[in-house]
């Protein structure tokens, strides 16, 4: 598995990306393990690394879209998103794009470096990491997202700071979520 995701961030260490890993996988670095399909990464972009980026992920490959493709969705101020696909796994990894959301600048201070064997990984902190899927879930995500934030809580407490997840959930209208987590 770690060889999959990695498949990604080596691309874009080499192209001089920014990024985090958030989502499933980050939820399994700070939680439990489990299956995982894709990998979600957060990434800064300028325009100016957008060549480098699909450079980084040959067409013999991988599926990368055309540069012109992510400088649409690089240009957006929140929403960004595309997709990359390793031809002989099929792992994909979703990649979105800071642009001006607020939270994504957030996290991405205050990513933290995890050491897998002798590459270094930018993981999203763990508050953004439970944020994310209670929005998630709040949006119709399936009770898996439940699950990721319990097995976070119950691995990795000390890397949670209580008084900011708790001002988040209540920024982003979460309590209600929030409160299932203990059901």
């Amino acid at each position: 598995m770690d060889d999959l995701f990695t498949l990604f961030t080596t691309g874009l260490d080499a192209a001089g990306v920014d990024y985090m890993i958030t989502g499933s996988v980050a939820s399994m670095v700070y939680g439990e393990p489990r299956p995982a399909h894709d990998v979600d990464l957060v990434v800064a972009l300028p325009d100016e690394g957008i060549d480098a980026l699909v450079a980084a992920f040959p067409d013999s490959e991988f599926y990368c879209p055309p540069a012109e493709v992510i400088r649409v969705e690089a240009r957006r101020a929140d929403r960004g998103h595309f997709v990359i696909i390793h031809h002989d796994s099929g792992f994909r990894a979703d990649v979105y794009i800071v642009g001006r959301d607020p939270f994504h600048g957030w996290a991405m201070a205050r990513r933290r470096q995890v050491a897998l064997g002798e590459t270094t990984l930018h993981i999203a902190p763990a508050e953004y990491v439970i944020a994310r899927k209670l929005e998630y879930y709040r949006s119709g995500g399936g009770p898996q997202h439940l699950e990721d934030i319990r097995g976070i809580l119950r691995s990795s407490p000390d890397a949670i700071d209580a008084a900011e997840l708790g001002r988040m959930i209540a920024e982003r209208g979460l309590m209600p979520q929030w409160a299932e987590i203990d059901s």
